[in-house]
């Protein structure tokens, strides 16, 4: 029942030196691990954040990774391989991943000292060796690369697969909701209330076969074999990254409603508009996804959606009810995000 109440020259010393106390230059993190290594045996990614008070996001703070900061501060690593710095940056486009899934599975995958046999596999686990590949290699490969040589590619950076397995680890001790798996829809990989890139989501719905997964840069994509609308929108709008005719008018409603606007060039209508209402009759399911700010890498994936109502056209704005209500912490954040 205590209370503290500091003025602001008190407030900034206490904060100043908060900010002190952690390594925030990369000089200071290769100090931080040397004496660290000095005085411990068990180096691991996960015993080092929590002895420096670092968080996952300053060790990968300007394309750094965990493997360069073992390097520079004299620590062994495994030989480079030969797209090792593109591998080593791309590690840090993992740090979403929050489902017990895919920490799991790729933690099995990345184990073996061989890739797995792609003949072999599921068709779910498949879906997410993909979804793994296409997230390291999209930089380095063409969209004529197979999924065999991304494997092959990847295989051939011990030290890469080494950091992910740490990193995988330290991911499974944050995870922050009780996500649920499309159980209806067992060769989509998805898991509700979890984050995905664009790239993880095309891969787990199926689109492509290759390596690298092609570009989806609007927020809705006719996954059409897959026969699923997949709308993935930001909530804050306010940034640069928005011009007056794409600020569409998206948020949740309730736990269980969520507003949300289509394309500009949409009429009730056409064939997209008649397929977003009729979409049940037709077997067609409606995936919705939200990401709070334009930085932000990965959208929540809310689950399916069905048809409510929609008012005008160009756009329609319709308004859906989502199959799993919203948690409690991601209602107060949406809500936040457009306030």
């Amino acid at each position: 029942g205590c209370h503290l109440e500091l003025d602001r020259v008190a407030s900034d010393i206490v904060l100043s030196s908060i900010k002190n106390a952690v390594p925030s230059r990369w000089a200071a993190k290769v100090e931080e691990l040397r004496a660290f290594v000095q005085s411990r045996r068990d180096l691991t990614l996960r015993a080092f954040l929590q002895d420096s008070a670092l968080e996952l996001e300053d060790l990968y703070a300007g394309n750094k990774s965990w493997s360069d900061l073992c390097e520079d501060a004299g620590v062994p690593t495994h030989p480079a391989g030969p797209r090792e710095p593109h591998l080593r940056r791309a590690c840090g486009r993992l740090l979403h991943i929050d489902d017990p899934l895919r920490i799991e599975t790729y933690q099995r995958f990345l184990s073996s000292e061989s890739p797995p046999d792609l003949a072999s596999l599921p068709e779910t686990e498949r879906r997410l060796l993909r979804m793994l590949i296409a997230a390291l290699v999209d930089k380095v490969v063409t969209k004529t690369t197979s999924l065999s040589d991304g494997c092959d590619l990847l295989w051939r950076h011990p030290q890469v697969r080494q950091e992910l397995r740490e990193l995988l680890a330290v991911l499974r001790d944050q995870l922050e909701h009780v996500t649920v798996p499309l159980d209806d829809n067992a060769a989509v990989p998805l898991a509700v209330h979890a984050r995905y890139t664009r790239i993880e989501i095309l891969a787990a719905f199926g689109i492509g076969e290759g390596a690298k997964v092609a570009p989806w840069q609007t927020g809705v994509y006719w996954a059409k074999d897959a026969r699923a609308d997949l709308l993935a929108f930001t909530l804050d709008k306010t940034g640069d990254h928005f011009s007056p005719t794409t600020r569409y008018r998206d948020y949740a409603i309730s736990r269980d409603l969520v507003h949300w606007e289509s394309q500009s060039v949409t009429r009730a209508n056409s064939e997209t508009g008649r397929r977003y209402q009729n979409h049940a009759a037709q077997g067609s399911r409606v995936m919705l996804f939200a990401r709070k700010r334009p930085s932000d890498r990965a959208f929540y994936f809310l689950g399916p959606a069905q048809y409510v109502s929609h008012e005008s056209e160009l756009p329609m704005a319709i308004m859906w009810r989502l199959e799993y209500a919203l948690p409690g912490d991601l209602f107060a954040a949406f809500a936040a995000a457009v306030a």
